[in-house]
């Protein structure tokens, strides 16, 4: 993919804006092809776009964001209609696959890149956001550990090159498809059956 195909819009939303009766999210918790696995198969849910969000360099290559020096998180950015899915349902989905106390970790993947964290698109997202870590940390629903979720505004979304697109889809039976994405899929459409487009 060429450097200007990845470059972010004006906005910094990225290549894949919202139409007027659509939104976004962007969310990193771990490796994205996990997340857009799993978001991917969520009613209400129209589009799933891998990328890099949250750091300093402009354009990074995978490769960058890997070594870990360019403070950019694997994301995955969401098209969805709020109509059948509210952004705190899909915070809610969030929460349930992946470890949000666990800092700049998820299982054996190590680094800031796959730190837990919420880009906000709007001033709502941020108090829904906000307010849900604030409800789970009252509930103590991680052994009384706390979210280490980071909640900060989105500035620029940068679409990871074609191959990361569509992973799980494109590679179910590779190990690491197998090994990690498989049990997270399956964890999600067990616990939120009803939020799955395959149920």
């Amino acid at each position: 993919m060429s450097t200007a195909a990845r470059d972010p819009l004006p906005d910094g939303r990225g290549s894949d804006s919202a139409s007027p009766s659509r939104e976004l999210a962007t969310l990193g918790g771990g490796c994205f092809w996990c997340l857009e696995a799993v978001f991917e198969d969520i009613r209400g849910v129209d589009r799933v776009q891998s990328g890099y969000a949250g750091g300093a360099v402009p354009n990074p290559t995978y490769q960058q964001v890997c070594g870990g020096d360019t403070e950019h998180a694997e994301v995955v950015q969401i098209t969805f209609d709020p109509a059948v899915l509210t952004f705190r349902e899909i915070l809610e989905a969030f929460f349930a696959i992946h470890d949000p106390t666990s800092r700049n970790r998820q299982g054996a993947d190590i680094g800031t890149q796959y730190r837990s964290i919420i880009l906000y698109h709007d001033e709502a997202q941020k108090n829904i956001a906000e307010s849900l870590i604030a409800e789970l940390n009252a509930a103590g629903i991680w052994n009384g550990r706390p979210i280490v979720t980071e909640v900060l505004p989105l500035e620029k979304f940068y679409p990871a090159e074609d191959y990361h697109q569509g992973y799980f889809r494109r590679n179910e039976r590779q190990p690491y498809c197998q090994a990690i994405i498989s049990p997270k899929l399956a964890k999600f459409r067990k616990h939120l059956a009803s939020k799955s487009k395959s149920m």
